[in-house]
């Protein structure tokens, strides 16, 4: 009975083993789609924003780490 219990969880870990290595990392990875704009438009940092929320977290005394920053769409004069 022991010896099938030790048979049966190696044969399981040998399975699982292979399953892993055999794993291609890249294989369910897309990559994302550039993201495009109409002419005249631009995206930039919003600056103001940024400095206005950073300035109440200090007041507050809150650690704010950004993540993904803010940002603004302008639209640029065409010459």
């Amino acid at each position: 009975m022991k010896s099938s219990i030790i048979l049966f969880a190696v044969v399981l870990s040998a399975c699982v083993l292979n399953g892993c290595s055999s794993m291609d990392q890249k294989s369910t990875y897309v990559a994302p789609q550039p993201v495009s704009y109409p002419n005249g438009v631009k995206v930039e940092t919003d600056s103001e924003y940024i400095a206005a929320v950073e300035r109440i977290a200090r007041r507050r005394g809150i650690t704010l780490q950004w993540i993904n920053l803010p940002t603004k769409r302008t639209t640029v004069a065409s010459q």
